[in-house]
């Protein structure tokens, strides 16, 4: 086993899981005052009656786990199991991938519903995800009172969701007007979350092109089957196979009926590129116009004609009015319902359109069975009277000329154009989320800068006035209105038929939001003082910082002394590391915190990304704005993936496509990706339908013992990778690390079972470690290392070096070395790979008191992270994966956090200001002392056991 220092000896011994002893040290000399608040406020730990009521109902359905024969296990006997089995206490059926079997088998339901034919409220409304990034396509929400109807699932929608209250378990249908990551990237997260609500969970049916059935064949990589068996594909597959072209389908065909009932009638026309020199539809190439065709409304009652046809008043009246056709009481004669109603009233018809190139728009002007809706066509007047056209379509495309022909064609319609270059608003989508960066931005605009809206606003305005300038006579007879966040198009009832704008959110400025705070915490003006005096006094004090000499492992905290600098961090400059949190926290996202992400921005050397959960391309944009995100992706070096969760990685598709679009035409090497194996599979699928550009590495490639054959191989020359060379051999015993005793040991079924002397080692990945060696080159990195950890099959942490170099007085400095934990139980592999580490970034899904709970899922809690950062002798320790159970800040003991800091989404920590980043916590705990910790969704039930 390897060697664990005295302070952590607890972690690793016959669990007791109430009690984990704090560490035997040096009480922690303050060299800063802080006001008596500070020092004195404790966070309240009651809960609200809610949430104990939250607290019971997870307690039921996380604490229990079940056995394949039924019967229910409780966390003790699973901790009793993970005693016997290691030497530390983790979950090793979760581990192994082996508890499926323990959980009961959910099969997710679709929702019955008894319509509503009067339907006293229906609307569409723009659900503007993706409206203020540029990263998403934003959705549109079709409401009745019993069913709910969603085009489009972007990345943030689920988020969206949560910050406006609209309720998931209510969705029934999810279309698809594109399948492709800028529609779809939300849905992977949307199904999961679905199906860990409620006992047996819940699953919608998904409508798309056919290129729908490949999206569907990349996520059973990852998702359950059981959620995904309500997808339906239509049209002509696409192909990219020449041979298999057949007759292009026909224009005069009607439109593709989806949904009939007495509610509602959704129709979809499929849109291919008109293409010359090319026959076949790529996929993703596909798109689709939906319209939604509601019922007409029966003319009113008129009684004095029903009493001059001899009809007396009662039942028959009713009957009538139902399309029913009664006998007269005082005349032979029978009474239809035309002869006492008046005339109908059409029902509303609206038109959603995503038209996303030129060469759509030529396929757009020909399809025939569109004609019986346009209101001139031929000097025939249409059959059908269009009232609303949401358009999807970009502004390049809205601004052509055929495109405005076309738009005239339906006469008076209100146009409501959505497409991302028209109009986004200055207001956050996510204000909630806007909000706390604002605050925090206040507070310590060192650690918080100022989201990057102002390059975004900028671009936002030039297309804008690129999109007015070309809308010349169109805008005399269609009327056009910039799509909002939140706005609506009435359809029932009929009286008010036509926009509402009541629900849009108002501009709320940063002033006002710190004037809120100031109101609320009156000592935040202080505070906000203090905390500009620390980097003053930082700087000031700089110069007499003197570096450690010790670069050993030592057992006691080696950063007791405010005047001690590791060595790396001597002559450091700010354009060397920046750490940037762009999702802190666990499971799904929530309106507060994003899932999984950290971008490591290296400056002029290029950038990484470790873990990239959905949303992580908006997170980008919110931080550096559209210009500065763009530039960010194009210059990414590599992106790293700890685990097949998806919190951890399904907003990869996103940022791969957006890339290889970004740099199209530009000469560049494919962007390298490490992962764990399963991921290959869903991007090798995923690549069906969608260019990514990228290569792949299993991480197992790039553990210490991997890299270290293949430096030995480089030495002696022996290419394995050539033709003539075995694939796979076997590695001689001195090569693998010895690593018996531990959890990893042979005859496991742990994820690192290949690491044992004797296994596989797959020199086809070569070619992949020659690219990544040289690229870690470019950036400045000695090296780049996996490692196995404690949370399912396949999970990963990783250590970043960077390369050492000499000062202008000849001296060497070490390079810098950050370690990111991913999601695990505490672990000797993970103490290992910190050992001097300058920034350990470490998961604290949960607080103290539920270690059990830790244990069940195989996270860390805040103190046991702690505990791996002090025996590893890690100079700063950033905790991070916060349960969405604390929505704000989560539950902590300041007692060992004198090198800790909490993580926020957006949190950009440059490397030389670390030595102020402790010192920063008692102003944030200020800041939220009125929090309490609540659950913040009332539809997200448990989604952890899904999702994480």
């Amino acid at each position: 086993m390897p060697y664990v220092s005295q302070n952590l000896r607890p972690l690793f011994s016959p669990l007791k899981p109430a009690f984990f002893p704090l560490f035997i040290s040096k009480p922690y000399p303050r060299s800063f005052s802080l006001f008596t608040l500070l020092s004195s406020y404790k966070r309240p730990r009651s809960v609200p009656f809610r949430d104990s009521l939250n607290l019971a109902r997870r307690y039921s359905s996380t604490f229990r786990e079940r056995k394949g024969r039924g019967r229910e296990v409780t966390m003790e006997e699973t901790a009793k199991e993970s005693e016997r089995s290691s030497s530390f206490g983790f979950n090793k059926r979760r581990a192994e991938g082996q508890d499926k079997s323990d959980r009961a088998k959910k099969n997710p339901q679709l929702k019955e519903r008894k319509l509503n034919p009067t339907n006293t409220i229906a609307y569409v409304q723009i659900l503007g995800t993706g409206m203020d990034t540029q990263d998403t396509s934003p959705s549109v929400l079709l409401f009745f009172d019993k069913q709910r109807f969603i085009f489009n699932a972007g990345e943030g929608l689920q988020r969206f969701c949560t910050e406006h209250k609209i309720k998931l378990s209510k969705i029934d249908h999810i279309f698809l007007s594109r399948v492709c990551s800028e529609t779809a990237g939300g849905l992977p997260g949307l199904l999961l979350t679905l199906a860990g609500m409620g006992e047996e969970g819940y699953t919608v049916k998904i409508w798309g092109p056919s290129d729908l059935n490949l999206l569907v064949g990349a996520m059973k990589s990852f998702i359950p089957h059981a959620t995904m068996v309500h997808t339906q594909s239509f049209g002509v597959a696409s192909t990219s196979d020449a041979a298999s072209d057949g007759p292009a389908p026909t224009k005069t065909a009607d439109p593709i009926v989806l949904v009939k009932d007495e509610v509602v009638k959704i129709s979809a026309i499929l849109l291919q590129p008109q293409c010359s020199g090319r026959s076949q539809i790529k996929p993703g190439e596909m798109s689709v116009i939906y319209i939604f065709e509601l019922p007409e409304i029966m003319g009113k009652f008129d009684p004095k004609k029903a009493a001059a046809l001899g009809l007396k008043a009662g039942p028959k009246y009713g009957e009538l009015q139902h399309g029913k056709s009664v006998k007269s009481d005082r005349l032979d004669i029978m009474v239809h319902p035309s002869d006492v109603m008046g005339p109908p009233v059409p029902g509303p018809i609206v038109f959603l359109v995503d038209c996303p190139t030129d060469s759509h728009v030529e396929d757009l002007l020909s399809i025939e069975c569109l004609n019986g809706y346009y209101t001139d066509v031929s000097g025939t007047k249409s059959t059908k009277t269009v009232n609303c056209v949401i358009h999807l379509s970009p502004a390049s495309v809205v601004s052509s000329p055929n495109y405005q022909k076309w738009m005239k064609k339906f006469g008076s319609a209100k146009h409501i154009m959505a497409g991302h270059e028209t109009k986004n608003l200055e207001v956050p989508i996510l204000k909630s989320s806007a909000r706390i960066s604002a605050r925090l931005n206040y507070l310590c605009p060192q650690f918080f800068p100022a989201p990057g809206f102002w390059s975004l606003q900028k671009h936002n305005y030039l297309a804008s006035d690129a999109t007015a300038s070309s809308e010349g006579s169109a805008s005399k007879t269609c009327e056009r209105i910039s799509a909002e966040n939140l706005l609506k198009f009435t359809l029932r009832p009929h009286a008010q038929l036509g926009l509402d704008r009541s629900n849009i959110p108002t501009l709320v400025g940063q002033s006002e939001v710190i004037d809120e705070l100031h109101s609320e915490i009156p000592e935040i003006a202080d505070a906000a003082q203090h905390v500009r005096q620390l980097w003053h006094g930082f700087k000031e004090s700089r110069k007499e910082l003197t570096p450690s000499n010790d670069n050993g492992v030592m057992i006691e905290e080696p950063w007791l002394t405010e005047n001690t600098l590791p060595s790396c961090l001597e002559n450091i400059r700010r354009d060397d590391l920046e750490i940037v949190l762009l999702g802190t926290g666990s499971s799904q996202p929530s309106k507060y915190r994003n899932v999984s992400s950290v971008y490591i921005n290296l400056f002029s050397k290029g950038s990484l990304l470790l873990d990239c959960g959905e949303g992580t391309l908006g997170q980008l944009k919110r931080r550096y704005g559209a210009d500065g995100a763009n530039n960010a992706i194009r210059n990414l070096k590599c992106v790293w993936i700890s685990h097949i969760h998806a919190d951890h990685h399904t907003g990869l598709a996103r940022v791969l496509a957006l890339r290889c679009d970004l740099l199209k035409g530009v000469p560049h090497e494919p962007l390298l990706v490490i992962g764990p194996r399963q991921l290959k599979r869903y991007l090798d699928a995923y690549q069906r339908l969608e260019d990514l550009d990228m290569q792949f590495i299993d991480c197992r490639s790039t553990t210490e013992s991997s890299w270290g054959i293949f430096e030995s191989d480089k030495e002696s020359n022996n290419d394995r990778s050539s033709p003539e060379s075995p694939l796979h051999f076997t590695a001689n015993n001195e090569s693998m690390k010895d690593i018996s005793g531990t959890l990893f040991d042979r005859g496991s079924r742990m994820q690192s079972y290949w690491r044992q002397p004797g296994s596989p080692v797959d020199y086809s990945a070569y070619p992949f470690l020659k690219s990544l060696k040289k690229v870690l080159c470019e950036a400045g990195l000695e090296a780049l290392i996996s490692f196995p950890v404690v949370h399912c099959p396949q999970a990963f942490g990783i250590v970043l070096k960077a390369a050492e170099c000499v000062n202008s007085v000849g001296k060497v400095i070490p390079g810098w070395k950050i370690v990111y934990s991913g999601d695990t139980r505490p672990c000797p592999e993970l103490v290992d790979a910190s050992r001097g580490a300058t920034v350990l970034i470490h998961e604290a899904t949960f607080e103290d008191g539920l270690v059990e709970e830790a244990i069940a899922r195989n996270h860390s809690t805040t103190k046991e992270a702690i505990e791996v950062g002090n025996s590893a002798g890690a100079y700063r320790i950033i905790l991070t994966h916060f349960s969405q159970r604390y929505p704000k800040i989560p539950v902590f003991d300041e007692t060992h956090m004198h090198k800790t800091c909490i993580a926020f989404d957006m949190m950009s920590i440059n490397i030389a200001d670390l030595p102020v980043l402790p010192k920063v916590l008692p102003y944030l705990k200020l800041l939220f002392r009125n929090e309490m910790v609540v659950d913040e969704s009332d539809d997200i039930t448990d989604a952890l056991g899904v999702a994480s």
